[in-house]
């Protein structure tokens, strides 16, 4: 078993994720694996960067899959005996042009952005080290969701005390949505609509888990965040975006390397390293 420190990032074959490793490798001290569902163009990425100089590594991962989760987790626990850095990176969005019905764009979008990072949150957990960070990749467009909801439902999701409370939501979006009563209920109509409620939930999400470990005593100064890396141009919003990759892994690799014994920000959603209100 290997004791270097060691860090993750969730589907970082391209766009902000790419980045992030990129920013990692130059910063972080020790091993850092890019991860991504197909082992082709994961292992083409670390490639890209090898060019640059850098040393990535590389590990399958698929966040849809809790196969591909257990063996990540296996994987860290058998070779480093821990976690140091988890940044939740993955994510998928439709395109306004989809064609695909609400429906099912509302239960996939769901499924990969909101239980995608959830599980692997709650795999990798055990493995936290004391003065280990995480960061759930929100977005700009979960606190423009959140105000597109009808007041009461609003007022609930702000409140929620538990992620079991928060999955309850999460379901029930999709099966409010499966039913036709999505817009009767609250819920956001707008462009994004899905995406954005999933990244309410990825929001909310790091709250209550620096809630939780706030109450372990067994570990020390873990940290989590939620974070919007701004408006980037990616392959996800079809390259509108205004950002450099760069640029947008800028927040997200100030919260992965807050310095030990820091205070704030913790469970927070920030943009432009300042912490929002939400």
């Amino acid at each position: 078993m290997g004791s270097n420190r060691v860090a993750v990032v969730t589907g970082s074959n391209k766009g902000i994720g790419f980045a992030i490793v990129r920013g990692l490798c130059k910063q972080f001290k020790g091993d850092v694996y890019l991860t991504s569902r197909d082992e082709g163009r994961g292992k083409a990425a670390v490639v890209e960067l090898e060019k640059e100089g850098l040393h990535p590594k590389f590990h399958q991962l698929d966040t849809d899959d809790q196969g591909s989760i257990d063996n990540l987790k296996k994987f860290l626990s058998d070779n480093y005996g821990g976690l140091d850095l988890l940044i939740n990176n993955a994510a998928i969005a439709y395109k306004l042009d989809s064609t695909a019905p609400f429906t099912e764009q509302a239960e996939v979008t769901i499924r990969t952005n909101y239980w995608g990072t959830l599980n692997v949150y709650d795999a990798l957990f055990p493995l936290l080290r004391s003065h280990a960070r995480v960061v759930h990749v929100s977005s700009m467009v979960s606190p423009m969701a959140l105000n597109k909801c009808s007041k009461e439902l609003r007022d609930q999701l702000i409140s929620v005390k538990t992620i079991n409370e928060l999955n309850s939501f999460m379901t029930k979006f999709v099966e409010d949505a499966k039913a036709g009563r999505h817009e009767a209920c609250g819920w956001p109509t707008m462009d994004y609509a899905t995406y954005g409620v999933s990244k309410i939930g990825v929001t909310l999400m790091a709250r209550l888990h620096q809630e939780v470990i706030d109450q372990d005593t067994t570990k020390t100064d873990i940290i989590v965040n939620a974070c919007c890396p701004g408006y980037v141009s990616t392959d996800l919003n079809s390259h509108k975006g205004v950002k450099t990759i760069d640029e947008g892994a800028d927040t997200p690799l100030y919260l992965a390397l807050l310095p030990e014994g820091i205070s704030t920000p913790k469970g927070k959603f920030i943009s432009e390293k300042k912490v929002q209100d939400y």
